[in-house]
């Protein structure tokens, strides 16, 4: 790390203008959470590897802002050449950088790793000192990472109508009739999942993420789909061919999009550019002209709708910005409603994956009682203390969780994890976002709480789950803690509002049981989740964060109740359920807004001896009773006697 920062900082003075900051975002040129490996460029040049982050260096600091979900991992894997800013705690980066760099400082960044929202806002930052934003025309990061990985050539794959529910032609059909009504006459589609869900395709670019590195753009009259055509088969390409889809070099992005607001009319007849000959680094430096050497000119006014989120500054900065539509893209919101073949995907999904879940749970109990002497899952002992086991025998958080994948490897449609496991004991169960490492992962504890977070792509819907268990004798403080979570998650869960509430008003629903005895969690409390696609998917989500009031929720989304609590050092507890939002029926209906509720759809038991009973109200002992009741009935199929006699133990009745 100090070998890429001394060279990065003399790359910056080099450049021309040089630069006073270099900011290296966490983002791809798609500005997904989840990157593939030789887009982790703030992963590489600060050896934090969370998801959300962004490093900024200047040529005496070296500063990473990451939010509450990843302290703990950034104290532990910054270096002292490196200071953590906690967002929410410490001055967000454009204001730090806008009082703390010099006037006339120049910045840095690629163009193509930052949204127009976020380049925007430093550029009105920075004014007040007369600080520039200059867009690099390659990464620097890339030029000093001397061992960057290759790019994979994955195939792009037929995601099925089974499965989608809605056709390519369906979709482009609603997707025109929205660009009328706005007056648009393109949009630009950025999102690696917004592309794959139009275009009802799928790939393996991106780990965990079944989508394919890609752009799209279309048009009243036009589709586009911009990808290196190595990955495109001749089925595929038929496929795409038959639903009007051109298949243009991911390269070509560039050009057609800096043609995008001269020539709206007849799209197709725009440049066909430099087909592969340039790599994504160097598209910013291509001349964008027609195929005699001549701008395209101007044939019509109108709109290019772009998602100031989501598109990357350097396309946006090919554009007219008089002819731009800055706004959500519309295929956010429409991902988000699934349709009717997409929910019971999804619901069927989750019992596969809540067998896989309960298969590892009672593997993991016979376990640590046969090897460590616990007292297992169900009772409350020291139980018979073992010799420590040899290494070949031992249970660490990565043998364990392969242990899980490998149940959910087993069943029907499985395609891979949708993020990687969270398998933590004890004080690692502290770090949000824990992610274990087999050279140094902790062992297995009895005595220690344990939490396991994850989740698997399926054909047919994407899973996420968290259970925190104990096998040996828990503390009151941990139970009473538990017990808190459990009454947050079921009271977000249990909830009855009006259309138009949005998750921001939701989510103190979570928090209330925990603040009566002063304790929170510092993120947010439910995300939405893909249909074989990303298992965080917006636009809406529960949160105390602002942007939670963009969005209200609706009928037909999913979304995710996961309350938790993290007691620095000592133990972390995370329940998480998928929900779907549905209609709630109402014995009134003030005001004729219609009223929502949620529908549980995952499957898998609280560990009833973490449950402090006493503080379980008699609604709330009802509701885990007849959960756990729904969980034998729907899992039982899936399991072999044994399995099937362990459920019937975890989910008996509880009383006060």
């Amino acid at each position: 790390m100090a070998d890429s920062l001394s060279a990065l900082r003399l790359l910056m003075a080099s450049h021309a203008p040089p630069l006073d900051a270099l900011v290296v975002p966490s983002e791809d040129y798609h500005q997904s959470e989840y990157v593939s490996a030789r887009d982790e460029r703030r992963a590489f040049v600060s050896g934090f590897t969370g998801s959300a982050g962004l490093a900024l260096i200047t040529q005496r600091e070296a500063l990473l802002w990451t939010d509450g979900r990843y302290f703990l991992q950034a104290i532990q894997q910054l270096s002292d050449q490196w200071k953590l800013m906690r967002i929410g705690e410490d001055p967000p980066v454009d204001l730090w950088m806008a009082e703390n760099l010099p006037a006339d400082a120049a910045v840095g960044v690629d163009p193509w790793c930052v949204s127009v929202d976020t380049a925007q806002k430093w550029i009105h930052a920075f004014a007040k000192k007369q600080q520039k934003l200059v867009q690099t025309t390659t990464n620097l990061v890339d030029e000093v990472w001397k061992n960057r990985p290759p790019p994979e050539i994955n195939p792009v794959i037929i995601h099925p109508l089974e499965y989608t529910g809605c056709s390519v032609e369906d979709k482009l059909k609603t997707l025109r009739a929205k660009l009328s009504q706005e007056k648009a006459h393109g949009l630009i589609v950025t999102g690696l999942d917004e592309v794959a869900w139009l275009y009802n395709i799928r790939g393996s670019d991106v780990s965990y993420c079944p989508v394919v590195h890609a752009f799209a753009i279309v048009t009243l009259n036009s589709a586009f789909f911009y990808v290196d055509k190595r990955k495109v088969s001749d089925e595929v390409r038929l496929y795409l061919e038959k639903n009007g889809i051109e298949v243009r070099d991911y390269s070509a992005v560039i050009v057609d999009v800096s043609s995008l607001t001269s020539n709206q009319q007849n799209l197709s007849s725009f440049v066909k550019g430099p087909e592969v000959s340039a790599t994504v680094g160097e598209l910013s430096s291509i001349d964008i002209t027609g195929s005699n050497g001549t701008k395209v000119e101007s044939q019509s006014p109108g709109l290019v709708w772009v998602d100031p989120a989501q598109c990357c500054y350097a396309l946006y900065s090919k554009l007219n910005s008089d002819k731009v539509l800055l706004q959500q893209s519309p295929l956010a919101l429409a991902k988000a409603l699934k349709n009717s073949v997409e929910l019971d995907g999804l619901k069927n999904a989750h019992i596969r994956d809540g067998a896989a879940v309960v298969q590892y749970l009672v593997w993991l109990d016979k376990q640590l009682q046969e090897t460590y002497g616990a007292s297992g899952y169900f009772l409350e002992g020291d139980g018979a203390r073992k010799p420590k086991p040899s290494d070949s025998k031992k249970l660490t958080e990565v043998t364990v969780s392969d242990k899980l994948e490998a149940f959910r490897a087993s069943k029907e449609h499985f395609r891979g994890l949708s993020f990687p496991t969270i398998s933590s004991v004890g004080s690692n169960a502290a770090i949000i976002h824990y992610g274990p490492q087999a050279e140094t992962c902790a062992e297995l504890d009895p005595e220690s709480i344990y939490l396991f977070d994850s989740g698997a792509q399926y054909l047919d819907g994407t899973t996420d789950i968290t259970r925190t268990v104990h096998f040996g004798l828990p503390s009151a403080h941990e139970k009473a803690c538990y017990t808190a979570v459990l009454k947050g998650h079921i009271a977000l869960g249990n909830a009855r509002f009006p259309n138009g509430t949005n998750g921001h008003a939701l989510d103190i629903l979570a928090r209330v049981p925990l603040w009566k005895d002063g304790l929170d969690y510092r993120h947010g409390t439910g995300h939405g989740i893909g249909s074989f696609l990303n298992v965080h998917e917006g636009p809406h989500l529960i949160s105390f964060r602002p942007q939670a009031r963009n969005v209200p929720l609706q009928a037909s989304m999913t979304v995710t109740d996961e309350p938790g609590y993290y007691e620095d050092g000592a133990f972390g507890i995370r329940l998480e359920n998928v929900l779907i939002v549905k209609d709630a029926d109402t014995k009134f209906n003030f005001g004729n807004k219609g009223y929502l509720s949620f529908e549980h759809i995952t499957w898998a038991p609280y560990q009833k001896k973490l449950i402090h009973t006493s503080l379980l109200t008699a609604e709330e002992l009802n509701w885990v009773n007849t959960y756990h009741s729904k969980c034998r009935d729907i899992l039982a199929p899936y399991l072999d006697e044994s399995e099937k006699t362990w459920l019937e133990k975890a989910t008996e009745p509880i009383t006060a």
